[in-house]
């Protein structure tokens, strides 16, 4: 698939890498490319990634996410399904920058035409993509609305190294609040461990 990624950090690099590595055609998408050329991917502007796109992932920082995909416009995004991954969070990582709502809540209000998941917000870029390093499996959670965008994300997420067994549908784009509030946590649980290179898995009772 033709998959455009949002942003040029460290999470962004590593589906970007990841992706490709399946096989995939990826995009970076900068606000400033011309000064993202060493990243050993191709960067272009966001209007060209989102045009790129099959798949559009949000990978920038969740205070701004709402008006950049904005700066690209509702027509443009229209159809087009959205992985968000971000999660907003003061600079000094205190407070959450939506905490009555969610990220992936807000993007899908404001673009109505374009189906949101959330997924992969609870856990870090290298878990993300090398879940299969980690002592035993753990789980990735899918928030969203329109089941066909999350049977998408769910077979993007395969290509990352998660089996269906790791995946947990959640329920609609409401439930990313729950995801997005899980920084926390994870902070703590990255102290208690000394490493964010971890993930949590859902065991239930037989």
């Amino acid at each position: 698939m033709r998959i455009g990624l949002l942003g040029t950090g460290n999470v962004a690099r590593a589906l970007a890498n990841g992706w490709r590595a399946a096989g995939h055609d990826v995009l970076l998408g900068s606000r400033h490319p011309k000064e993202r050329t060493d990243l050993g991917l191709p960067v272009a502007g966001l209007d060209e990634a989102a045009a790129h796109a099959e798949v559009l992932v949000n990978a920038t920082p969740g205070g701004v996410s709402v008006d950049l995909l904005r700066s690209i416009g509702a027509p443009a995004l229209a159809g087009t399904l959205l992985i968000d991954v971000g999660v907003g969070l003061s600079d000094d990582f205190s407070a959450l920058t939506h905490p009555n709502s969610s990220l992936g809540e807000l993007i899908q209000e404001a673009f109505p035409l374009t189906p949101v998941v959330k997924t992969l917000c609870t856990m870090d870029s290298t878990t993300m993509v090398a879940p299969g390093e980690l002592t035993e499996p753990g789980t990735v959670f899918l928030s969203g609305d329109d089941p066909e965008a999350k049977a998408t994300t769910g077979r993007l997420l395969t290509d990352l190294g998660w089996p269906a067994s790791s995946q947990l549908d959640i329920g609609g784009i409401t439930t990313a609040r729950g995801q997005e509030h899980f920084a926390f946590l994870f902070m703590g649980i990255a102290g208690g461990v000394s490493s964010h290179t971890f993930n949590i898995k859902v065991v239930t009772r037989p």
